[in-house]
């Protein structure tokens, strides 16, 4: 039989488990009596854990959420899967996050055991984060949970948004959804002004309260809201768009192809297509070209037809070196 502090700490792990246990079930896991059961359980009240019971035959406990954290209790997959989102965030984008998330790792360090903090540091020491030469500007976790909260209690929002060109001007929003991508933080919501759906850069956006008041919620602009927002800010935001097969694997394209560069398509197992933008011709099929694999455009004629200038531009270019070497 376990001692009771061990006891007590078998008894947090399984009512963790965030799901309702009989005192007979409990009592029979740590081979003792219900009596026992329910000594420990009020022992763990004491401690501010807050831990419910209902009688009956349908009875039993259950752990719920109280006034404040408690310690919590991790197996050792759980504890480096925290470990590692907590460097993630560390790592990351979100004002006022990143500080937190260092010290909670810290804390978390501290007692992990050794075998288990091998791990973690591992993971720390050799892995290169691909992103951090290209970080975008932090976004302030304070605004974030406003704009959570306002799309949770279907709240108009008021605030100050400066667009890519540096301009500024006032909107009046009712708040849909937050979309996250590795690298930015998207707002989804109906512009009042301009009485249609926008997507907006959480960093881009400074919060004037007083909000509200309160809004029935519309039918979104699509069901699948990241991808209308990765069509969104890769491809209708840009004056030159196209559509273009890719002659390769989906899987294989969408390691090139961020939330901001472009949606993907599968066709069949060997290609997909994209659908993507930029500020002019050019400057798109140089990010085409710069993927890396064979491309068909579909759309539209005009792209394709100033391909085929292109091809033949590049053909009398190398025209002389070729006539050079053949008299030779």
């Amino acid at each position: 039989m376990l001692d009771t502090s061990a006891r007590l700490l078998r008894l947090l792990s399984l009512l963790q488990t965030h799901r309702d246990w009989s005192g007979s079930d409990l009592a029979q896991r740590l081979d003792v009596s219900p009596r026992t059961v329910r000594r420990d359980v009020d022992r763990l009240r004491e401690l501010g854990y807050p831990v419910h019971s209902t009688s009956g035959t349908a009875g039993g406990y259950q752990l719920g959420a109280g006034a404040q954290l408690p310690p919590l209790l991790l197996d050792d997959e759980e504890a480096v899967a925290v470990a590692v989102g907590l460097r993630g965030a560390a790592d990351g984008g979100v004002d006022g996050i990143r500080d937190a998330s260092a010290q909670a790792l810290v804390k978390l360090e501290q007692v992990l055991p050794h075998r288990l903090r091998r791990r973690v540091s591992a993971l720390s020491e050799f892995t290169v984060p691909m992103v951090a030469a290209r970080r975008g500007p932090a976004v302030d976790a304070g605004t974030l949970a406003e704009l959570a909260h306002a799309c949770r209690d279907h709240e108009r929002l008021r605030f100050r948004y400066e667009t890519h060109d540096g301009s500024s001007s006032r909107r009046v929003v009712e708040p849909h959804r937050l979309v996250t991508t590795h690298r930015r933080w998207y707002l989804v919501g109906w512009d009042l002004g301009r009485a249609d759906w926008r997507t907006y850069r959480a960093d881009r956006i400074t919060l004037t309260p007083p909000h509200g008041p309160r809004f029935e919620p519309r039918t979104p602009p699509a069901e699948d809201l990241a991808a209308w927002v990765s069509e969104g800010v890769s491809t209708r935001v840009y004056p030159a768009r196209a559509t273009v097969l890719l002659l390769a694997p989906m899987e294989q394209v969408a390691e090139r192809i961020s939330m901001s560069s472009g949606t993907l398509e599968p066709v069949d197992e060997h290609s997909c297509l994209l659908r993507t933008g930029a500020v002019s011709p050019d400057a798109l099929l140089v990010h085409v070209l710069m993927l890396g694999f064979d491309f068909q455009v579909r759309e539209p004629v005009e792209l394709a037809e100033y391909v085929g200038l292109l091809r033949d531009r590049l053909s009398r270019s190398l025209a002389p070196e070729a006539t050079g070497r053949e008299g030779r």
